[in-house]
């Protein structure tokens, strides 16, 4: 279909001016609240000025026009988003009990790759090291120097020492707590660099994971792993997951497929879901430290089973947590 230019911008400049004025109102009377009617209306005049956008992004001499309209759609993005924001007031509760869950879902696949990423890198690992064991130590860092040792005398080590030998195992736990909040907080923030550092960061340390699991299982120590990691791990790997999450989220930002927004409009629209994955992975890593300090350094064979199982009734419950909560609508009352 020929458009003609002349002709389309007599037709839509009204409707551009009256948003504009709409606009204005609003900025010279911040206390107004606008009727719902003109609350739709708002809303209707933004989606046609954007679809009259992309229609003149079609015509390179119309830049001015069309620089024009990119500046009204982004101030009526920043208000609608705005009047959202003020009419809803945060309340904890429903933030953790329905907006994590609803994020969560909403952003699926982000975490799909994320958890994805860290798998290949497991895997990775694990086969590297069946393959060559002597790259043991060129995989796990130094600051995890214990794991270098084999792990039967580990366990032998561990299941030695006293119940409440306080010093060492805190310190220990408190090493393994600074890293992954580290590699959780990294995931995050390199989603900056348009994800590459995200996807690296998830792959190595997915690699670390992979070699310590095959040198355990290898060595028949699977159950002292199960029981060691489960408990905190099945909130602390998350976190990081959600971490991941989080940087692919902005990657995809960054990258700005699919959308004629700028970027920082592209960021302006994702800050919600951000804020909240960075809110949830802190709330799981708090959560997990806990059980880290005062659970899953202690071990003993007569414990391994309770540990197991509080374990996966963790994972159970986080699971359904992200699965379920939050589906249910609840009635949509108008503004009196």
């Amino acid at each position: 279909m020929i458009l003609d230019l002349d002709r389309f911008i007599d037709r839509e400049r009204p409707f551009w001016d009256e948003l504009s004025a709409m606009l204005k109102k609003q900025d010279d009377q911040p206390d107004w609240k606008m009727p719902l009617a003109d609350a739709q209306r708002f809303h209707y005049l933004y989606q046609r000025t954007s679809s009259d956008l992309v229609k003149l992004k079609t015509f390179a001499g119309e830049a001015e026009t069309a620089q024009f309209l990119e500046g009204i759609i982004a101030r009526a993005y920043a208000k609608l988003h705005e009047r959202r924001a003020e009419s809803i007031p945060f309340r904890p509760w429903q933030w953790l009990t329905k907006t994590v869950p609803q994020t969560f879902r909403r952003r699926w696949l982000a975490f799909v790759f994320s958890i994805g990423t860290f798998l290949v890198g497991g895997l990775f690992g694990a086969v590297a090291l069946a393959f060559n064991y002597d790259l043991k130590q060129d995989f796990i860092p130094p600051q995890f120097s214990h794991l270098y040792e084999s792990p039967s005398s580990r366990v032998e080590k561990e299941e030695k020492q006293e119940f409440d030998d306080f010093e060492r195992r805190h310190t220990f736990s408190a090493t393994l707590m600074t890293h992954n909040t580290k590699v959780t907080i990294m995931t995050m923030v390199t989603g900056f660099l348009f994800g590459i550092f995200t996807i690296i960061l998830l792959f190595y340390n997915g690699t670390i994971i992979g070699v310590v699991a095959y040198d355990y299982i290898a060595d028949s120590q699977g159950t002292f792993l199960a029981a060691w990691l489960l408990p905190h791990g099945s909130f602390e790997l998350p976190a990081i997951f959600i971490g991941g999450q989080a940087g692919l989220v902005i990657a995809r930002a960054m990258f700005g497929w699919g959308t004629n927004l700028r970027l920082r409009q592209r960021l302006e629209r994702i800050r919600g879901d951000v804020l909240t994955l960075i809110g949830c992975a802190a709330i799981m890593l708090i959560w997990a430290g806990i059980i880290e300090a005062f659970l899953s350094q202690y071990h003993g064979p007569k414990i391994y089973p309770w540990k197991i199982g509080f374990g996966v009734l963790e994972l159970g419950i986080l699971i359904a947590f992200f699965g379920f909560c939050g589906r249910k609508k609840e009635p949509t009352t108008l503004p009196t």
